[in-house]
């Protein structure tokens, strides 16, 4: 079967406030070299009061189309972990916003992992011959779920947008979307959680404790999963797709932390030159780090078409998940 997703289109946003590791530390007990040693991060980008997760997201998915010189697609699918409401979804009012009426359009929510997941459904529906297109957004508003106090996620985390957008091809074309492989683990679901706010704590009938409402992330647990489960999910969809390590041109990890890329890919035995990274410019924006940083990468000459290019993720439930594609031939804008 060589029907697949084609990747026709980039986009990317980012709110335009900067915060600097300089301006945390006269709030926040950390240093511009504590967070930069630690994590890779200079600075973030950050949400003000009036922008939502659903405005980055429509402005991403609107760039994306806009380049790929689509009027209509057949799917819009938004990986969030910051919606901008429990119910419903973000992702049909995004649509309507990118005057997509009357297309069905979803979240998935899989937390740093979500693009992948989302990109899988959509590649799998196009597959099958039940769409001809889509737009797929990775977006977050993240700091709106930190603890103002907490110095080991306010310094780590930002908000941003990313998006794709796809049409029907043939897998030997350069922006095929190639393989996946994903995964989960429920029993790791207190490493990275937003304890309060859902169902199972609103059945208990008692107030969330204090700071149940902020997300939390146990770092070193984390950090050890996510070398682990990146790599093996990497491996695993190399393997399924037929290309050796030596094979990778680019490799575009979840951008959670400078240490974790770097581990991922040293176990990987991928080439430090070879990852795209924007981590030090915008943090960790989660569901929306990898779409960002392909859309980064390709405004800074970094993809090039027919580059084989791997992209990995691991991510809060716990979920991971790994694609291999080939990179488009993209219009400039």
């Amino acid at each position: 079967m060589n029907r697949t997703a084609v990747i026709c289109g980039v986009g990317g946003a980012v709110p335009p406030r900067i915060v600097t590791n300089h301006e945390l530390s006269t709030r926040l007990d950390t240093s511009d070299e504590w967070i930069r040693t630690r994590t890779g991060i200079r600075q973030r980008r950050v949400v003000e009061p009036g922008t939502s997760t659903g405005d980055l997201a429509a402005e991403a998915g609107s760039r994306a189309m806009k380049q790929a010189g689509m009027a209509s697609a057949d799917m819009v699918v938004v990986a969030t972990t910051t919606p901008d409401r429990p119910c419903p979804a973000t992702a049909p009012t995004v649509a309507t916003r990118m005057g997509l009426v009357d297309t069905p359009a979803f979240d998935v929510a899989a937390v740093c992992s979500g693009f992948i997941y989302a990109l899988q459904v959509a590649t799998g529906t196009i597959a099958a011959g039940m769409a001809e297109s889509a737009v797929v957004i990775g977006a977050e508003s993240f700091t709106t779920i930190l603890d103002p106090e907490d110095r080991t996620t306010v310094a780590v985390f930002g908000d941003g947008a990313g998006a794709l957008a796809l049409r029907a091809g043939d897998r030997s074309e350069d922006g095929a979307v190639l393989a996946f492989d994903t995964g989960s683990d429920g029993s790791l679901r207190d490493l990275i959680t937003v304890p309060a706010g859902g169902a199972e704590q609103r059945a208990t009938g008692k107030a969330p404790a204090p700071g149940d409402s902020f997300f939390r992330m146990q770092g070193q647990p984390v950090f050890g999963q996510a070398v682990r489960r990146m790599a093996d999910t990497s491996r695993k969809v190399l393997a399924a797709t037929g290309w050796e390590v030596d094979d990778v041109d680019r490799f575009v990890g979840h951008q959670a932390n400078r240490r974790i890329i770097e581990a991922v890919a040293e176990r990987l035995g991928v080439r430090p030159d070879r990852a795209v990274s924007n981590i030090d410019q915008v943090g960790n924006t989660a569901a929306a780090s990898i779409p960002l940083a392909m859309a980064d990468g390709a405004a800074a000459g970094l993809l090039a078409p027919g580059d084989r290019v791997l992209l990995a993720a691991f991510g809060g439930g716990a979920t991971w998940g790994a694609t291999t594609l080939t990179w488009p031939r993209l219009p400039a804008l």
